[in-house]
């Protein structure tokens, strides 16, 4: 039997997206849009009954104004930001965009969802601040 960490962030929410996207690759395959796995990885959670906000717009403010404006692939359980890509490998700017929305919006995880051709491969992004 594999043993399960105990010092991940929101562990249960954690697998249960990640299986999702992993039964979405094995049913689709690797050679969509990121916008159909955008929809698929929707509705599988509707299904699964996660709470999720989609394509969430995230203003940022400094001193009363707003600055600039982000948005969330899937904001999950109004903790756990949610970023799909595709290609098959994870970019350092994926990486750093997921970093800020945490830092900017005071959340502690990310997940990097990467739909490849052969596979699909996720990244846990942190914000320990």
């Amino acid at each position: 039997m594999k043993k399960r960490r105990n010092d991940l962030i929101y562990p249960k929410l954690s697998y249960k997206l990640v299986g999702i996207a992993f039964n979405i690759h094995n049913k689709l395959g690797g050679d969509l849009r990121e916008k159909s796995y955008e929809t698929a990885f929707a509705k599988a959670m509707d299904k699964a009954g996660v709470e999720y906000k989609r394509q969430l717009n995230m203003p940022i403010q400094y001193l009363e104004t707003k600055v600039a404006n982000r948005f969330f692939d899937f904001l999950i359980n109004n903790k756990v930001v949610v970023e799909l890509k595709i290609g098959g490998r994870f970019l350092a700017s994926d990486i750093q965009q997921v970093h800020e929305y945490l830092k900017i919006f005071g959340l502690q995880l990310g997940i990097i969802i990467n739909f490849g051709k052969k596979d699909v491969k996720f990244k846990r992004v942190l914000n320990l601040e």
